[in-house]
């Protein structure tokens, strides 16, 4: 058995606080279990999967506009550059719903813990499906 506690990393270092998560740990040791004390996440893996998630749900962006964006994206192409190239004559904003979307769901991903989301990300495109029939793609 693990018992985790969980405080801020600016508030480990106060001693009250300090104290206060040692006394369980000693406690909850002599029972043989584990104990461990975290202090979060860094902020910007964070606030990418919070602004990834506005697009977890089916139908925010439309399923063609997805497909679409998932076959035209280039592996190791920056985000900004696979809007660009997606929006075609449109504004290059419009194409990044369904790129957010490809991201969402792991079919295209990035480094999310280095830095906010922005266009200098470079996108990996997971494994696509190929089928192979009579000599022909399909």
């Amino acid at each position: 058995m693990r018992v985790v506690n969980v405080k801020p990393a600016s508030r480990l270092k106060a001693p009250k606080v300090a104290q206060a998560l040692a006394w369980p740990g000693h406690l909850i040791e002599r029972h043989g279990w584990e104990y461990e004390i975290w202090s979060g996440v860094e902020l910007a893996p964070l606030e990418n999967v919070r602004f990834l998630a506005a697009y977890r749900h089916p139908g925010v962006v439309p399923v063609d506009e997805v497909e679409r964006a998932w076959q035209e994206v280039v592996d190791g192409e920056e985000l900004a550059l696979a809007e660009r190239r997606l929006a075609g004559d449109r504004e290059r904003e419009e194409a990044r719903p369904a790129l957010t979307a490809l991201l969402w769901s792991g079919r295209l991903t990035t480094d999310l813990t280095a830095q906010p989301l922005s266009g200098e990300c470079v996108g990996h495109v997971t494994a696509r499906l190929v089928r192979w029939r009579s000599g022909s793609l399909w």
